[in-house]
């Protein structure tokens, strides 16, 4: 019987290593003399990854939901 920690390893270790994967691979488009792409090309896709890794990055300090709620 897998546990909530042996799952949460083996997914995270899984995921994580697919990201890197991910990220050395978009590296390899940087090389000019096979692709061509502006500055703000690259502006636009490293704005939209930080975003993303700050919203998967803020899901695990995330505090209880109560807290966010309206009170007087």
């Amino acid at each position: 019987m897998e546990t909530k920690r042996d799952r949460f390893v083996r997914l995270a270790e899984n995921r994580t290593n697919k990201l890197i994967n991910m990220f050395r691979l978009l590296g390899n488009l940087s090389n000019r003399n096979n692709y061509q792409y502006s500055e703000e090309d690259v502006k636009k896709i490293f704005t939209v990854l930080e975003k993303e890794l700050k919203t998967a990055k803020d899901k695990f300090s995330a505090v209880d939901d109560e807290s966010k709620k309206f009170k007087l």
